[in-house]
């Protein structure tokens, strides 16, 4: 009888941390930690419908999760460097065409790392908040600005915040994982 009651309370338990394991990994609470304000920012976009939310993130996932990024070669590096540092001189003077060749500079560093062309803004948002959900944000900022909403201080903001994916992009290391396991970069050297 005892052996009976404890073979059934370790199947119990087996199934108990297999439920946990599978939902920390997939599951809504998986996908919050995983996209961070991606995941409000979806959420909202299909008004509050959590699980419409879920089912697109997690299509994300499926997409674009296994994508590795591809490293830069040291010339590039500088290049994409020295080309930011110009984009941001130019703000001063003429902060539209900066905001346009913000948008276009990190659509080709990007591109260059391996992400989706950037044909398809939408698709290489998506790619991109897979693995930089913390910083995609300022890219979709930028991108509005270049579609002429906002003022200069907006513009502005928008520039600043997506330095972030610029720099994130721009690094070799692996990101560490804030919410969940990452895969290293892999690839050859592009650009």
């Amino acid at each position: 009888m005892t052996t009976v009651v404890i073979i059934v309370a370790v199947v119990l338990l087996a199934a108990l941390a297999f439920f946990l394991v599978r939902g920390r990994g997939t599951g809504g609470r998986g996908l919050r930690r995983r996209f961070g304000p991606e995941y409000d920012r979806t959420v909202a976009r299909h008004d509050g419908d959590t699980k419409a939310a879920e089912q697109e993130l997690s299509e994300r996932v499926r997409l674009h999760g296994s994508l590795s990024e591809r490293p830069l070669r040291p010339e590039a590096r500088e290049a994409y460097t020295r080309r930011w540092a110009e984009v941001q001189e130019r703000f001063i003077d003429s902060p539209r065409e900066a905001v346009v060749e913000a948008d276009a500079l990190l659509a080709q560093l990007a591109r260059d790392r391996g992400f989706p062309d950037g044909d398809s803004f939408q698709e290489q948002t998506d790619a991109l908040s897979v693995h930089h959900a913390e910083q995609v944000d300022g890219y979709r900022r930028v991108h509005t600005a270049v579609r002429g909403q906002g003022g200069t201080e907006e513009m502005r903001k928008a520039l600043v915040e997506s330095r972030a994916l610029f720099d994130v992009l721009l690094s070799d290391a692996p990101q560490e994982p804030a919410r969940t396991d990452r895969h290293e970069a892999k690839g050859s050297a592009a650009a």
